[in-house]
Order: structure tokens, then sequence, then C-alpha cells
């Protein structure tokens, strides 16, 4: 197997939730893994996602967790996630679809540098850059 860059995105009990509507953004193969399916002692966190990962058929791979019970959460400071490439339709269908209950910070638009770039935060706060190169 090749060596893979992706995110890895932590959540405070709604990973799940989160995957399922990175998969109806992106398509592809969802896989959920519990605390309590790896063997977590106890019930506290036991239905929470140790490991989830979302392979899409463009290619993309996300992982994320829910944050551990009695480990620091810290929302979606620490992560941006960048989506880059030349098919503009792709592109702003993955864009629209992230910020529908998100808030914008940069639109979606020509950019100083040529390309076509625009910043949001979805609805569970995790940060998203999309760069549309001028072909």
């Amino acid at each position: 197997m090749a060596s893979r860059l992706n995110p890895y995105i932590s959540f405070a009990g709604d990973a799940r939730q989160a995957m399922e509507f990175y998969q109806g953004v992106f398509g592809g193969s969802l896989r959920l893994n519990t605390f309590g399916e790896s063997g977590y002692p106890g019930p506290e966190g036991a239905d929470q996602i140790m490991h989830a990962m979302l392979e899409t058929p463009g290619g993309y791979t996300l992982m994320a967790s829910d944050t551990p019970p009695g480990m620091t959460y810290d929302p979606g400071t620490n992560i941006a996630v960048s989506l880059s490439g030349d098919d503009e339709d792709e592109l702003r269908g993955y864009w629209e679809k992230l910020t529908a209950g998100g808030t914008v910070s940069v639109p979606l638009e020509k950019q100083m540098w040529g390309d076509v770039f625009g910043a949001c935060a979805d609805r569970f706060g995790i940060q998203w850059m999309v760069n549309i190169s001028d072909a």
C-alpha cells in the first residue's frame, strides 16, 4: 500500500453524524468502529466512534474519531481540510454542500493568484478551503 496523506478529525461525540454528513457530500464507502466494538472497558463512550474512515470515488480519504472519555476536546481550531483541483463543477458541488448550515469566511470567488478560492466552516465547526485551479 502506498503512503497516504489525509486529514484526521476529532469530534466530541458526534463523529458518526459528521462522517455520515461527509459521506453525503463526497459519496463513497464509510467504515465505522466504536470504542465498545474495540474492547474499550466500561459503558461510558462505548457507542462513540473510535475510528471512522471514508474512502470516496474521487480518491479522497477522511478519517475521524470521537475524543475518548477523559481526554480534552478542542473543536475545529487545529485542522483545516483543503480540496483543490481543476474540476470546477465537482468542487463547486462540494462547496455548496459544505457551506449548508455552515459559515463562509472567504466567499468562493476569483483571487489575486488567479484561482477561484473559498474558505468556510461546516456545521460541525471544521474549517475547509476549496481552490479551483485555472485550467
